[in-house]
């Protein structure tokens, strides 16, 4: 949300600067993200005054250009070679000096210097309005008022003022904040003075030539209704105070009755429209619900399919606006329009956020509308608008204000006790300072006694109901650094579950980190259309948009998604891991599940010198994933095949007949749903399995054996169905105790060997931690593992 600060300077009197501002508002909870400096024109006409031109006459060399002699008030007369035909002598313009940065209405910026001209001296520009921003015409110089005073800033002279632009990250529950008047109220509770309303004791009815009648047939969606109408009006353009007024919060001037209601918006909050009301069929404007399917266009030329649920502003004949989201786009405001019908209204929060999100709209009334407006101000703002429009458009006001409010909207009635408010604020305030900013925010005490107070808060509050709701108004506006940080600190010490979470995600985090990965963050919602199973999928009822309609039951797809977003910007070398959850519904409970995932795509190695490129492989993942097992000690591991509809080939480990984690290169399906072709290599971690997996396992430290190891190689003839793990369970189970390793380090296969044979080579370490091994214990050991590998798997040692 933008905030000016010169349009709060009209609520509020106070000489706190821009930045003092900013530390209030921040204090006060709306956090001021960023303050910048705004100027009407581009560049705030800096550098530029007023110049009398004391001599004029033709330049020697140039029949066009002429030579002029300018007082701008310094005491030295400059020389400025002007190509304007109207320049003359006794004239007073405006004049740019060395150095000066001018900014024309179309084109680049360009600095002045001094320079020559056909051979004569220039020491400026004698300017005309389109080439310092402040309009159009290039017909010649701009000549000033001959009571202009020499050497003024120009600045000054046209009256333009600086001002200050706040960007407020509005939280959700702060409505009545997204105004002007609503900042001010802030504010001007925190510095303890009043607050300065507009006055709009000027408004009349002029007469009750064109009278809208008003029916409100959903009264639940639409609590209050109020309207004017305003004949003889001229739609032109905003006069320059009003752009001006709206471009520096950012918004673009339409025509002078939109921009009217644009301002009346972001001054009050209250959302306004104006209609045509010649566009009015019947002269009636009824508020009610249309039947499902109904066909509208809106102002945006889009035809929707209206919900029988969405509010509608209709005429006799047919819906003119989606209300309190979208005007119609044939009963706008045209530059031919005459007469209006100024709609001021209370729409249910609840309705209006359900339509704008129905129809994936979001505009500045949808949003103060689906987070609560003020229902007692829309005869006010009603009031504002219509002066404001016959002061830019003329005018009559042309009807009594019509006002529907059948069921007006109660205070919340709240009771506070002082012994709540010390204890949640952790500080004793004096109950006069407590009752001083509960009456500053407009909050209204209707009784008191020595415990407490009872309290009626207005309905534009929608989020002060509650007495811990009132505690937390008063904190804010006292100040939390007012509140003293306690020299004591009382704490209880618990026994924390271990393996603690933290811990082992920051030893993962620290591990990955280290090897070159990155930490990536997602959305747990996600799209429907990455759901295997939609049964189980836990559904938002009220989704943000159609991508974001259920909780993701995998981490596969929002990192696909990242790797996607990385690959497309030329990014192709990723390492990436993620701790989240995913959710499903199994038996009518909802479950979430603790995962985290790794992403490895692209080029394992970067070319270098003395090597190629060479691109991942399932092996390094495979190499990740063991590492990771190895360093969390984990044991008493299965493998099994993982391919599937997300992995086209991979493993799985399980312990305990649960999966710990799942592996491998994923699939063409899955990579097609984010629109990649890319090879990507994934593993998905059950994080819940390791803890669990980690607090069963207990580290055994041993001393480093000081006796030796011996190694000894055999190479062997053997079919090619055996693998190497059989041959490895084999060696093992001949000798448990010694054997210590067993590794596989050359295998052959070609024309040379017997049909279905390979070669295998074979070392294998032998270690006794007790003693030295003998020959003759190593000769009993090995002549073992032969015997064993001949008879089990049919090996024919070659010696």
């Amino acid at each position: 949300m933008k905030i000016s600060y010169n349009w709060l300077k009209e609520f509020i009197d106070t000489d706190k600067t821009p930045e003092e501002i900013s530390k209030i508002l921040t204090g006060t909870g709306l956090e001021v993200e960023s303050l910048e400096k705004v100027q009407p024109i581009p560049g705030g006409l800096e550098g530029l005054v007023v110049g009398y031109v004391k001599e004029c006459h033709q330049h020697p060399n140039a029949d066009r250009l002429r030579v002029t002699k300018v007082d701008v008030g310094t005491g030295d007369e400059l020389q400025i070679v002007c190509g304007a035909h109207n320049v003359a002598n006794g004239q007073k313009v405006v004049v740019a000096t060395v150095g000066t940065t001018v900014y024309p209405t179309a084109g680049e910026p360009f600095k002045i210097n001094k320079s020559k001209i056909r051979g004569e001296v220039s020491e400026g520009m004698i300017c005309a309005e389109d080439e310092i921003g402040l309009g159009t015409d290039h017909a010649g110089i701009m000549e000033l008022d001959h009571n202009a005073v020499v050497g003024t800033l120009a600045k000054d002279y046209f009256k333009l003022k600086d001002d200050y632009q706040y960007e407020i990250g509005l939280t959700p529950n702060r409505a009545d904040a997204a105004s002007h008047l609503g900042t001010a109220r802030d504010i001007a509770a925190f510095l303890k003075i009043s607050i300065r309303k507009p006055d709009v004791s000027a408004f009349k009815v002029d007469n009750t030539n064109l009278t809208i009648n008003v029916i409100v047939e959903n009264e639940q969606a639409c609590p209050r209704y109020s309207g004017v109408t305003i004949s003889g009006v001229e739609v032109k353009e905003s006069p320059q105070w009003l752009k001006e007024r709206l471009s520096v919060i950012g918004i673009r001037s339409i025509n002078n009755i939109v921009d009217a209601t644009n301002y009346v918006l972001h001054d009050l909050g209250q959302p306004l429209h104006a209609f045509d009301a010649d566009a009015i069929k019947g002269n009636t404007v009824i508020v009610k619900n249309c039947p499902e399917g109904t066909l509208f266009k809106t102002l945006d030329g889009v035809e929707r399919k209206l919900s029988a649920e969405d509010l509608m502003i209709c005429n006799a004949e047919a819906p003119m606006c989606i209300a309190g989201v979208f005007g119609g786009m044939d009963s706008g405001v045209k530059e031919t329009t005459k007469n209006i019908f100024l709609e001021s209204a209370y729409f249910n929060a609840v309705s209006v956020r359900k339509t704008a999100k129905r129809h994936g709209l979001k505009t500045d009334a949808s949003f103060r509308f689906e987070r609560g407006t003020d229902p007692d101000i829309t005869v006010f703002a009603l009031k504002r608008a219509a002066l404001l429009i016959q002061e830019v458009a003329g005018g009559s006001v042309s009807s009594e204000i019509s006002d529907h409010y059948a069921s007006p909207v109660a205070p919340f009635a709240v009771d506070i006790t002082y012994k709540n408010v010390d204890r949640l604020i952790g500080k004793v305030i004096p109950h006069a300072e407590i009752k001083g900013i509960i009456k500053a925010l407009e909050i209204k005490i209707v009784n008191e006694t020595d415990e407490g107070l009872s309290l009626k808060v207005p309905p534009y509050r929608v989020d002060v109901t509650r007495e811990v709701d009132i505690v937390e108004e008063i904190l804010r506006i006292y100040g939390y650094n007012n509140i003293e940080i306690p020299t004591q600190i009382r704490a209880s010490l618990n026994n924390s579950v271990r393996p603690e979470k933290d811990s082992v995600q920051s030893l993962l985090s620290d591990l990955l980190t280290a090897n070159g990965f990155n930490e990536i963050m997602s959305n747990s919602l996600t799209k429907s259309a990455y759901s295997s199973n939609l049964d189980k999928a836990v559904k938002i009822l009220n989704p943000l948009s159609n991508d974001l309609d259920v909780m993701r039951q995998t981490m596969l797809y929002s990192g696909l998604e990242a790797v996607a977003y990385n690959q497309n910007r030329k990014n192709a070398d990723l390492k990436l891991y993620e701790f989240g959850k995913v959710y499903e519904v199994l038996e009518g409970k909802y479950i979430e599940t603790q995962r985290f995932a790794i992403f490895i795509t692209g080029a394992g190695l970067s070319e270098q010198w003395n090597q190629k490129v060479k691109p991942v492989s399932f092996y390094n993942l495979k190499a990740i994933v063991d590492g990771i097992v190895a360093k969390l000690n984990i044991s008493d591991i299965t493998i099994e095949d993982a391919t599937c509809k997300k992995l086209a080939y991979g493993l799985q480990y399980k312990r305990n007949t649960k999966q710990l984690v799942k592996f491998g290169a994923v699939s063409n399906e899955a990579l097609k749903k984010v629109n990649m072709d890319k090879e990507v290599f994934y593993a998905d971690f059950n994080f819940d399995m390791i803890l669990k997996s980690v607090l069963k396992n207990k580290i055994v430290y041993e001393d480093v054996s000081k006796f030796p190891a011996v190694k000894r190689d055999l190479s062997m003839l053997i079919d090619k169905s055996v693998t190497f793990g059989q041959l490895k369970q084999i060696a093992q189970k001949a000798e448990r105790k010694l054997l210590q390793e067993v590794n596989v380090f050359d295998v052959y296969e070609g024309d040379k060997l017997p049909a279905g044979k390979k070669s295998y080579a074979l070392s294998f370490v032998l270690q006794d931690n007790e003693k030295t091994l003998t020959d003759k214990a190593i000769d009993s050991v090995m002549q073992k593992i032969i015997y064993n590998l001949e008879k089990e798997a049919g090996a024919e040692i070659r010696k």
